[in-house]
Parts: C-alpha cells; sequence; structure tokens
C-alpha cells in the first residue's frame, strides 16, 4: 500500500519523507489552513529539490485558474478537491492533470449516490470524515461504510489515520473491497505542531504498513 503524507511545509522534511518511502506528499493551497503551503514554501524551492514523490496539491473551492497555476509554479502531479466542485470542474482539469475528488461521508450517507455523478469525471477517489468547514477533520473515518460499495475507482483512505493503525489497515486491505485502494492519507495524528511532521512516527508507520 502507498502512503501519502499531506499537510507538508517543510522542505527538509519532504527530502526525509522521500527518503524513507513515503510515495506522495501533499500541499495544501486553501488559504485558510494552517499548512497553507505558499506561506512556507515557493514552487521554485520544490522544483528546485527534484524530488521524486508524487506531489499532490489540495485545493477548496479553487478557481480553474488558480488550480493550474499552482500545477505549473510547484510541478504538481495530481490535484485533490476538497469543496464542492463539480463533476464538469473536474473533468476540465483532469484534462491535463489527474484529480482526486474528496468525499466526505456522515455515517449513514448513501455513499454509492454520492459518488456517481463522478465516476467519469475524476481520476480517483479519497474518503474522510464529515466535519465543520472544509479539508481533513482528524476525526476517525468508518472504513465499513465502503465494504458494500462496488468500487471501481482508485481511492485513498484517509480521516484519523493513527500511528497504531498500520495493522488494521493491512486487514482491510486483504478484503475483496479493497482491490482499488491505492494509499492512506496520513496527517494531523503524525504532526508535532500543524505543518510539522514528527518524522519518527511517520517512518515507524511506513514500515508497518509496508512489511
Amino acid at each position: 500500500m502507498r502512503v501519502k503524507v499531506c499537510g507538508m511545509t517543510q522542505l527538509d522534511q519532504v527530502k526525509k519523507l522521500e527518503e524513507m518511502g513515503v510515495d506522495l506528499a501533499g500541499f495544501i493551497f486553501y488559504p485558510k489552513s494552517p499548512r497553507y503551503v505558499a506561506k512556507h514554501l515557493s514552487g521554485e524551492q520544490l522544483k528546485k529539490a527534484k524530488v521524486r514523490l508524487g506531489k499532490v496539491g489540495v485545493f477548496v473551492h479553487a478557481t480553474y485558474e488558480e488550480v493550474m497555476k499552482c500545477v505549473d509554479d510547484y510541478g504538481l502531479d495530481m490535484v485533490q478537491l476538497h469543496g464542492d466542485e463539480t463533476p464538469r470542474f473536474c473533468e476540465q482539469l483532469a484534462n491535463y492533470v489527474t484529480v482526486i475528488k474528496v468525499f466526505r461521508f456522515a455515517e449513514n450517507d448513501p455513499v454509492e449516490w454520492i459518488m456517481k455523478p463522478y465516476e467519469d469525471s475524476c481520476d480517483m477517489f479519497l474518503f474522510d470524515t464529515l466535519g465543520v468547514g472544509y479539508g481533513g477533520t482528524g476525526k476517525k473515518f468508518n472504513w465499513d461504510m465502503l465494504k458494500t460499495v462496488p468500487m471501481d475507482k482508485l481511492f485513498y483512505l484517509s480521516g484519523g489515520i493513527e500511528p497504531e493503525d498500520a495493522d488494521k489497515l493491512k486487514e482491510f486491505e486483504h478484503g475483496p473491497w479493497a482491490k482499488k485502494l491505492f494509499a492512506a492519507d496520513i496527517n494531523s495524528r503524525f504532526e508535532i505542531s500543524p505543518g510539522v511532521k514528527d518524522l519518527k512516527k511517520v517512518e515507524k508507520f511506513v514500515k508497518e504498513l509496508k512489511q
């Protein structure tokens, strides 16, 4: 299983993630986020570093022009859409960059019905917990909600994943419902402060998950 570490703000930490076998790094381009990357890291700095791990830009209600400018400036490989973006908007972006659409579910939401309009317009899905406002909540997502849903799209598991969850993730990965599971997405439970990761926790988690 791949690992994505989201909310990165420190270039030296991004380089260390690559060394420890992390597959993707997430950079948040939502100005209201405490992990807003543009306050800490320029596109030129990230491009000069020439990191090989996948670079994912996280957006909330950004315009097409704003997203594409960040894709170009920061050399992003994927964009992750956390707002109320329409299928048409996703499709426009998907002509140029890999698009991950985020769905944030409450306990009894009709998962399949909510996803359906986006099946033909996005490349991947990401599942998180519904909370107040936009972006990750840090609250645990009920993975069991996905076990009865036909899944034809690569997807990320997110939502309050903790350092102790590696074995649970591996167990979930081996079920028939996880054939399209692409990566685990971790963030706030692996931090010292917003945007600053506890790299020891990340490294231990990655080793356990990939054993």
